[in-house]
């Protein structure tokens, strides 16, 4: 049997699934990290010290900045870039790796069980630790990245992973699109629920 790490920001994006699938004798650990990608390194980090597992797999709600996706949708994020980390020089932004001080773009990792370019629409993702939401920031880190969605999770928790060479994935589901800030186009409860749905069926392959 495999042991499976299962990762999110917050207990209420998981919580249908907390309280409907049957963990009973499943070698299955949950870890919730808290909000933020300083948060979410700590705590893999302090977990995957402790603990040996086969596959992580971080779930949560996401921005979507692509309007070709539609509100609800569930996405596999093969890959997560750390927006921020890097310089401004004037108008233009340096990113770490153009200073020459590491990498801020990190990957899936391939495992046995890892079959889900197979399963979802696969999608690029930036972790933020600002959420976007005025028409000129958003139209900035549209010319400079070509990514589909944001969280404020997803490469921390790549980086930690790829630390550990631990195979891994992301699997967000879209509860709003990446505008100026208005609750009222929020779908927080349909991507919750598309989620855990999403979660409860597939769950086993990895724990098989």
């Amino acid at each position: 049997m495999n042991r499976c790490l299962l990762v999110a920001a917050t207990a209420e994006e998981i919580s249908p699934f907390l309280s409907m699938y049957d963990r009973e004798g499943k070698a299955l650990d949950i870890l919730i990290t808290g909000v933020g990608m300083v948060s979410t390194a700590f705590s893999m980090g302090r977990k995957l010290a402790q603990s040996r597992y086969d596959f992580a797999l971080n779930v949560g709600i996401a921005g979507a900045i692509s309007k070709e996706m539609t509100l609800g949708e569930v996405v596999y994020v093969e890959e997560d870039c750390l927006a921020e980390l890097g310089a401004e020089d004037d108008d233009s932004f340096l990113t770490i790796e153009d200073l020459g001080f590491g990498k801020s773009v990190f990957r899936a990792i391939s495992g046995e069980k890892n079959d889900l370019k197979n399963q979802l629409k696969k999608v690029t993702g930036i972790t933020v630790n600002k959420v976007h939401g005025n028409e000129r920031s958003i139209s900035a880190i549209k010319g400079r990245l070509s990514a589909h969605i944001e969280s404020m999770e997803g490469a921390a928790f790549y980086y930690a992973c790829e630390q550990f060479e631990l195979p891994c994935a992301q699997v967000r589901s879209i509860s709003n699109y990446v505008e100026k800030r208005n609750k009222e186009n929020w779908k927080i409860g349909l991507a919750v629920k598309n989620l855990n749905d999403w979660l409860i069926e597939n769950m086993d392959q990895w724990l098989n």
